[in-house]
């Protein structure tokens, strides 16, 4: 009996990692840049990255920002991705755009430039 517990835990455990790992990357997005200007809501910041709501005139989306060692190379603080801060997010979004769902490449607070992805054009 402990010999099945290792295997089906083994299967457990993977078949709930296989939604994670396919969302990491970028080949779910659509390849093509926007913009989203917004307040930030909600921030949840930490590994495998940062996510964060953004309430962007009448719709919600959800921001994907770095991983913590990413945000502070591109000169971001957890106090600039609070909730209140009002920022513009480039990056590229979910190719269902019925997700609202933004994984961003630069984040523009205050007047300044944050390249999360600086070999990302």
């Amino acid at each position: 009996m402990h010999a099945l517990r290792l295997p089906l835990g083994a299967a457990l455990v993977a078949a709930l990692a296989l939604p994670a790992l396919a969302h990491h990357g970028w080949r779910w997005t659509t390849g093509d840049n926007i913009e989203l200007t917004g307040v930030i809501r909600e921030a949840r910041l930490g590994n495998p990255h940062g996510v964060l709501t953004v309430e962007a005139g009448d719709e919600t989306w959800t921001v994907e920002v770095g991983q913590p060692w990413r945000n502070e190379r591109a000169g971001l603080t957890e106090a600039m991705l609070a909730p209140g801060v009002e920022a513009t997010f480039v990056g590229e979004p979910s190719a269902d755009v019925g997700d609202r769902l933004m994984k961003a490449e630069r984040i523009v607070i205050d007047g300044r430039t944050h390249d999360l992805y600086p070999d990302r054009t």
